[in-house]
């Protein structure tokens, strides 16, 4: 099927921007193919994960290719460390292989392991309620910024932007089926925000 000597991925449907950010909604990232593994053409994926042996069994992966998402189904892997080693049925060579390298992986939302607790998806806890213990209703979460720093709740109360830290100590209680979190925000976070 792909038996060329560089390996040319089928031509996807060119989708618009919005069309092309809903292809996505539903899927998240997973990695990166970094480089080629041998001369059978297997390669090298980054898993961007906690815990990459989650991923371990899986059969099928969607790499993004020209914008689209495209599955490709595997047929050999393995796992070291954060860096999986894969062959992909249908690519035979290194040629082949060399024309996937900083590919994206993509994985459906379905596929994620379930948390439990107080631990959660970023994209999971969007819309959640954010209470504080002292304050009370502060807001809706907008988005999940994540600085290089630390990952922080964008909450609108008011009007008024307000950052709330990502951590165990701020983070009381999360309750999926209310869809709220319950926080105790250090001493004066809120006030930084709300009184400025």
């Amino acid at each position: 099927m792909r038996s060329f000597l560089y390996f040319c991925p089928p031509k996807p449907k060119f989708l618009s921007n919005t069309e092309n950010m809903n292809a996505f909604e539903n899927y998240f990232y997973l990695g990166l193919i970094t480089k080629t593994h041998g001369y059978d053409g297997k390669v090298v994926a980054f898993i961007d994960a906690d815990d990459p042996t989650a991923y371990e069994a899986m059969e099928m992966v969607f790499l993004n290719i020209h914008g689209s998402l495209v599955p490709y189904f595997i047929e050999e892997r393995s796992l070291k460390n954060n860096k999986l080693i894969v062959k992909f049925q249908d690519i035979s060579t290194a040629d082949e292989a060399a024309g996937l390298v900083k590919t994206e992986l993509y994985l459906p939302l379905s596929a994620l392991p379930r948390l439990s607790g107080n631990k959660f998806y970023y994209h999971e806890v969007k819309g959640f309620m954010v209470t504080d213990e002292a304050f009370g209703t502060v807001g809706v979460i907008e988005d999940i910024l994540d600085y290089p720093a630390q990952a922080v709740m964008q909450v609108f109360h008011e009007g008024k932007e307000v950052l709330i830290p990502i951590n165990d100590a701020v983070i009381l209680k999360l309750d999926r089926k209310e869809k709220s979190i319950l926080i105790k925000a250090p001493d004066g976070l809120l006030d930084l925000y709300l009184n400025a």
